[in-house]
């Protein structure tokens, strides 16, 4: 699963990306990996994994991670392939989420693609791109629907009802996450389409340090402008991030973030955001060999869970054993956490809670 950091040039994307790729403060002893120049594998800040570690003492701790995509600044015209827009909306198609950063500080010496500050007219001019895209591979779907729906294929006909409707909605401005469904129409002809502006987003507002804990007059117009979209808006000095990624000893960057009221680094909260963006959770392994995250998605059940490991242990599933992680905690060991009777055993219908500790019992 993927989430595409997008906005405009200058906005501050590539800045986040190397402050994920290097967020030392979350994830001192877990090393970053870069798959391609602009796809990061990023570990997870979890501190349940701490104190499994803790209380377990393995010989190794294995995070759960999140790639996150640099995409490429857009510009006006990248429907039609002006600047780098096919590839930009190539890449795009493959990511899971949109991370959508805002420009919402000013800043003379950083010259803006528009000429001026105006966080929303960014995000319509990104919106309106991806609309435009949508629109095209709707339009091309809907011409061969419709001589289907003609004959009077039944199917058809309700496929081309629910397109009509896609195409309406870009029309006047709207994102197909916006738009209603019913929950059978929408799994059946929508989301097949894998569109664009389906996916789920997050606006990420660029602010100065003064606005880090805060916002600021900008990041109040972004707010007022998303809060029918059911997206969420994340706070972000991106360059003061930078600053304390520079700072290589952990008390020093502790220092500074308390410096300017902040409890943690906002790209730990940026990771955690765009985890569960992507509908994903987190359950754990605890044994002395490893204590390791594993990422699931959420209403997985325990066999789904289990696949995660191998394809063998979900093909193979007979039972899972299940600690929820505060009673853990709570007990210290797993053999207390028996001894109290607060381990319990679990089926195939099993559905997975966010901080399980698990074990699978299976056969192949």
């Amino acid at each position: 699963m993927k989430a595409g950091i997008v906005g405009l040039p200058n906005v501050g994307k590539s800045t986040l990306f190397n402050c994920l790729s290097n967020a030392k403060a979350q994830s001192a002893n877990f090393p970053f990996c870069t798959i391609e120049p602009n796809i990061g594998v990023v570990n997870v800040p979890d501190p349940r994994l701490s104190k499994l570690e803790e209380l377990v003492n393995p010989e190794r701790v294995i995070p759960a991670t999140v790639e996150i995509v640099d995409i490429a600044g857009l510009v006006k015209g990248a429907s039609k392939g002006e600047g780098l827009g096919n590839q930009f909306l190539g890449n795009i198609r493959e990511t899971d989420a949109i991370l959508h950063v805002l420009r919402c500080f000013d800043n003379d010496n950083v010259v803006h693609v528009d000429g001026s500050v105006d966080p929303i007219r960014d995000k319509e001019t990104i919106d309106m791109e991806l609309q435009l895209k949508d629109l095209e591979s709707v339009e091309k779907k809907l011409d061969k629907v419709k001589r289907a729906a003609k004959t009077g294929n039944k199917e058809a006909q309700k496929e081309e009802a629910a397109l009509l409707k896609i195409k309406a909605g870009l029309e006047e401005g709207n994102s197909v996450r916006a738009i209603e469904f019913g929950e059978d129409e929408y799994l059946e002809y929508v989301k097949p389409l894998q569109l664009i502006t389906d996916k789920p987003v997050m606006y990420v507002c660029n602010v100065d340090e003064s606005a880090a804990v805060s916002g600021n007059a900008y990041v109040d117009t972004v707010k007022d402008a998303v809060k029918d979209e059911n997206a969420e808006v994340l706070v972000l000095a991106v360059g003061t991030e930078a600053d304390i990624n520079e700072l290589d000893d952990f008390e020093e960057r502790q220092m500074f973030l308390q410096d300017i009221g902040l409890e943690e680094p906002g790209s730990s909260k940026l990771i955690r955001s765009a985890y569960k963006l992507l509908n994903q959770q987190t359950y754990f392994t605890a044994g002395v060999k490893e204590v390791r995250a594993w990422t699931t998605t959420i209403g997985d059940t325990a066999p789904q869970a289990a696949g995660v490991i191998h394809t063998d242990f979900e093909k193979g599933f007979i039972r899972a054993e299940v600690i929820a992680y505060d009673d853990y905690v709570s007990f210290g060991s797993e053999a207390k956490v028996k001894e109290a009777g607060k381990m319990r055993v679990e089926g195939k219908n099993y559905i997975v809670k966010d901080g399980d500790v698990m074990h699978f019992l299976f056969n192949v």
